[in-house]
This record gives structure tokens, C-alpha cells and sequence, in this order.
């Protein structure tokens, strides 16, 4: 691949762009002026779901080779099936585009909105005799189908006169028949060596209100059916499709070919497939109705609502998108790719704040009970212009559980133990001299001592300590809700074989901390902010359940990048 500058429209300043073969042929197609120097992509997702990364990157593309050449990119709901689409679906979908950073204007479109032109297309091809209705059930469908190694055979009602089609047809449209009773179906050739051109069915019978049209209509069109009649009456110049719908594209242009409509050419990309994770809408679908998360916004759901929940930014999706590129064969991503392109994006953009998840009190005797020390702490150690802020510092503190040991079990433990003197993070340097037990034995409480002199975190005397630990104030501090997620699925392609996929959920997915301390600054953070607490990992304050009262804190990840490893091995 090689790179270019493209000027975007309506910014000052270029960015590169990789040069991949969907914008090889859109080059070639402007420099010919193939479409009257036109280029107008769709995005056209069926309003059945929430949308998942496999998504955005169909829709990224999309919208961005439109962008890059002053086209226009639809987007367009193919809403054909009512029986699975919702209102819900196709809201939640507008909302999780604009959030990743595209618009569409007004170029709105829905395929319900062209369902009359269909049912008038699929007239014409009936007269032409090149359609029929078609009794069999879907059972018997099936049979007369074939296989991938045995040709089918032609339905016994292939044969119907063009007059009985027609006004079967019209009984369908009417709402004569059950559903069930009959299909429409395309007469092309069941001996084909492709599947989709044995006679595909065009319209079904379904008898439930559609979300936009009500009951206006009993019969659908099938996706083959409308794909290609959509484009065309949009004036799509470049249809790109995922490779799976590669076989599809014969019948695309079959059906666009013997009505002799504008023809738009349809071209496939590999989809997006990352390891330890699910982007079948179906399988995602599963998780959702039989409770496995808490909904398609779930943030261990790879959909993009759940990835915005559990505290990933736009920018770290499309940066890692950009990076995978767009090419011709399938592959499968690592997951520490896009987490470690996440980091990077969360590094630069974070402040650094305080937080104990596993609260142990500390006592500092010799510090006054009633003084608050209030101390300045770095917003973020490498961009000054964050500024810092002011953390309250008193006798009673909180530290991490693991912190503390009452003896260090090896030289590497570089942090408290009785005797030791360490550093508290932008404070004071502090020796631990007891630890005060319960009748079970457990550390409850530490007895501390502090340095007065070593305001700042560091000694007028010059000495250093071996380990540096994070506290938050007992008194000043506020309780918090943190949520640890990890991974859903615990094997590497939980999709593969024959195996059910729900075997390979990880139960130990989501872990709900209670009693955390976080410094007081946090109280009134907004919704969906973003922080690093500090040797902690990364974390968002929850869009759904956080309040001021009822502070509640997702883990976006943690702070350590495997996959910046292993790309540094192999070079």
C-alpha cells in the first residue's frame, strides 16, 4: 500500500490516506469520468440490532471514500423484514454513526420508502416471464434446491402462465394468502453451479406491522431482491459490500440486467474478524436474550454502543480501522491490536487521578488529627497544559490491600512493609511501624509514621526510596462502584467448528467492586468521562448508571499493551 494526501472538504489541513483497492478503482473511475466524476457510496444496515465494529468498519469506509472525493454516502436502513426490526434499532443506529464522527445530511433513505417501485419492478419480471409464484413449502424449497454437489430440480409450478403469476401475485399483495402459502420467486436456472441463482425467492408473506409502513403491506422483499433495485434508484456509483456477498453479485446483476435499469457496480472487502470475539448479529442477539449481558449496550459487547460504554473514543476505532486497511481476503485481527491502539489514544487524552479499589486503612500517628494538607498533583506527567489539580491529604488515608506486606517475599517488592520507609504518590515519604489485626487474623489497619519534610514526594536530605504507592484521603475521599471487565469469550475463536459459541463465554467477564475510595475531585465528573487511575489501568465514569450520589466507574483497560510487545519482537 502506498500513502496519499487527500484534502478533506471544509478542513484546512490534509491527512493521509491509505491507498487501498477500493480507492484504486474510484481513482480510475473519476479519471474516466465512468460516473460523470460522481461517487456515492451507501451504508445500508438492517434495523434488526445494534451495530459492532465489523460495522464500522463498512461504514468508515463508506463514508470516508466519499468524503475524500466530495461525494456523498447514504445511509440507508434496509428495513424488509419486520418481524425482527424495531424503531429502537434504527435510532441506535443513527446515534452510534454520528458518535463514531460521520454525517449523512440528508441523505436519509429507507428501502420501505421504495417498496411500491419493488412491487412494480418484480410486476415487470413476471410479465417478462421471468418470475413465478411458487407453492412448495420451504421444506420442499429446500429438497428442490440441491446441493453444493447435485443440481436442483425445477419447482412443479415453474411452468404457470404469466396470466395466473400475475394475478397470484396480486392475491399475495392483497393479503389472500397465509403466510407460508407462496413465495415469488425468480425464474433464472436450477442447475447453476451458484446456490443464489436457483430461482431465489423474491417476496414472503409476513403479517406484521412494519415499524414505518403498519400493515400497508403482508408481502416482503427478500435482501437479493431489494439490494441492487436500492442502489439503482439511489444512483450508488461504487456498492461495496463484505466478501460474503461475493456469490450474491451475479444475481445483484441478473436482477439489474433484465429490467434494464441504472446498473451500479458492486464491489466486496474482506470483513473485519478479531480474535476473542463475536460479530455475528445473531450470536450477539443470543447473548442479549438469554441474559448473558445486560443488554446490546453491555460494555463487554463488541457493539459500538458497548464499546462507547466501556470508555473507548471514536478516534482510537478509526485509528485502529485506518490501520487494518481494506483488503480482498480474509484474515483475522488480534484483539490486542485495537487495545493497543486504544491505549495510545487514552495515554494522550486521560488526566491521572486517584483511586483505591481494595481499601486498607492507614494511620500517620504523628500527623495532626483535625490538619488537611491540600497538595498539588500533575494532571498528566507529559502535557503540561492539563494543568494539576488539588488533592486533600489527612491523617486517615486509604491504600491499596496489596500494597502492603508484613514482609517483603522478595527483593522485587518494592512497596510497604513494616519498617520500610516508601513514597505516597505527590505526598509525604512514610514508614509503616504495626499492623493491627481482628480475631481472625486479617490486616484491618496500619500504623504509619511521616517524614514532614518530604512535602512533594521527595527529601531535602537527598535520600531515596525504593517504592512509590497511590493513597486517597479516609475523610475527604468518595466511595464509588467500579466495574473490572475483562474479556467475553476465554477462547481464542469462540465461532470455529461446530461447537456452541456460549461454551466459550468467559464467566469471569465483569467483576463489580464495592467500597472503592476515589479522590473527591471525581464527585461531579460528567458522564462518559474518561481517566487514567493511576497504576490501575483506565477507566469511564458509566453513561447509564453514574450518578454524583452514586458514583459508578466501567474499566476500559488495563495499562498494559501485549500486542505493543509483540509487534516490537517481530520487528
Amino acid at each position: 500500500m502506498v500513502e496519499i494526501n487527500i484534502e478533506n472538504n471544509n478542513e484546512e489541513k490534509s491527512e493521509k490516506v491509505t491507498q487501498d483497492f477500493v480507492r484504486t478503482i474510484i481513482a480510475e473511475d473519476l479519471a474516466s469520468n465512468k460516473h460523470d466524476g460522481r461517487v456515492v457510496t451507501r451504508f445500508p444496515p438492517e434495523p434488526n440490532g445494534y451495530l459492532h465494529i465489523g460495522h464500522a468498519k463498512a461504514f468508515c469506509l463508506n463514508f470516508a471514500v466519499a468524503k475524500e472525493n466530495s461525494g456523498q454516502c447514504n445511509l440507508r436502513f434496509d428495513d424488509t423484514n419486520p418481524s425482527k426490526e424495531e424503531t429502537e434499532y434504527v435510532e441506535a443506529i443513527q446515534e452510534d454513526i454520528k458518535w463514531m464522527g460521520w454525517d449523512w445530511g440528508e441523505n436519509l433513505f429507507y428501502a420501505s420508502d421504495y417498496f411500491q417501485k419493488m412491487y412494480e419492478y418484480a410486476i415487470d419480471l413476471v410479465k417478462k416471464g421471468k418470475a413465478y409464484v411458487c407453492d412448495l413449502s420451504a421444506e420442499q424449497t429446500r429438497e428442490y434446491r440441491g446441493t453444493l454437489t447435485e443440481p436442483g430440480k425445477n419447482s412443479p409450478y415453474r411452468d404457470r402462465s404469466i396470466e395466473e403469476n400475475l394475478d397470484l401475485f396480486k392475491k399475495m399483495h392483497d393479503g389472500e394468502f397465509d403466510e407460508g402459502a407462496c413465495v415469488l420467486r425468480a425464474k433464472i436456472d436450477m442447475t447453476s453451479g451458484n446456490m443464489n441463482m436457483r430461482d431465489p425467492i423474491m417476496y414472503r408473506i409476513i403479517k406484521i406491522p412494519h415499524h414505518r409502513q403498519g400493515d400497508k403491506w403482508c408481502i416482503y422483499p427478500t435482501y437479493d431482491w431489494a439490494h441492487g433495485l436500492e442502489d439503482s434508484i439511489e444512483g450508488i456509483t461504487h456498492s461495496l459490500c463484505s466478501l460474503e456477498f461475493a456469490e450474491h453479485r451475479p444475481l445483484y446483476d441478473w436482477y439489474l440486467d433484465e429490467l434494464d435499469v441504472y446498473h451500479p457496480r458492486q464491489y466486496e472487502f474482506a470483513r473485519l474478524n478479531i480474535n476473542y470475539t463475536v460479530l455475528s448479529k445473531r450470536n450477539l442477539r443470543s447473548l442479549v436474550e438469554k441474559n448473558i449481558v445486560q443488554g446490546w449496550d453491555d460494555p463487554r459487547m463488541p457493539t459500538i454502543s458497548g464499546l462507547r460504554r466501556r470508555g473507548y473514543t471514536p478516534e482510537a476505532i478509526r485509528t485502529f480501522i485506518e490501520q487494518i486497511g481494506v483488503a480482498k481476503t480474509q484474515s483475522t485481527v488480534d484483539v490486542s491490536m485495537l487495545e493497543h491502539f486504544l491505549r495510545q489514544d487514552l495515554n494522550d487524552r486521560c488526566p491521572r487521578v486517584l483511586c483505591v479499589l481494595d481499601p486498607l486503612k492507614i494511620v500517620i500517628d504523628n500527623y495532626p488529627e483535625d490538619k488537611v494538607d491540600i497538595l498539588q498533583a500533575q494532571n498528566h506527567p507529559k502535557d503540561p497544559d492539563m494543568g494539576t489539580r488539588e488533592v486533600p491529604f489527612t491523617r486517615e488515608l486509604y491504600i491499596e490491600r496489596s500494597d502492603f506486606m508484613e514482609v517483603a517475599p522478595n527483593k522485587k517488592f518494592k512497596r510497604l512493609v513494616i519498617g520500610r520507609e516508601i513514597r505516597l504518590r505527590y505526598a509525604y515519604f512514610i514508614t509503616c511501624n504495626e499492623a493491627i489485626k481482628n480475631e481472625a487474623g486479617e490486616i484491618v489497619e496500619l500504623r504509619c509514621t511521616y517524614d514532614p519534610e518530604t512535602r512533594g514526594g521527595s527529601a531535602p536530605d537527598g535520600r531515596k526510596v525504593k517504592g512509590t504507592i497511590h493513597w486517597v484521603s479516609a475523610e475527604k475521599g468518595i466511595p464509588a462502584e467500579i466495574r473490572l471487565y475483562d474479556r467475553l469469550f476465554k477462547e481464542e475463536s469462540p465461532e470455529a467448528g461446530n461447537r456452541d459459541f456460549m461454551e466459550c463465554v468467559n464467566e469471569n467477564s465483569c467483576e463489580i467492586l464495592q467500597g472503592c475510595i476515589c479522590e473527591p475531585g471525581l464527585k461531579n465528573a460528567p458522564a462518559e468521562s474518561r481517566f487514567q487511575f493511576e497504576r490501575q489501568g483506565y477507566f469511564v465514569v458509566d453513561r447509564m448508571d453514574s450518578t454524583p450520589e452514586n458514583l459508578v466507574f466501567n474499566r476500559t483497560i488495563t495499562l498494559r499493551d501485549t500486542w505493543a510487545k509483540i509487534q516490537k519482537k517481530m520487528t
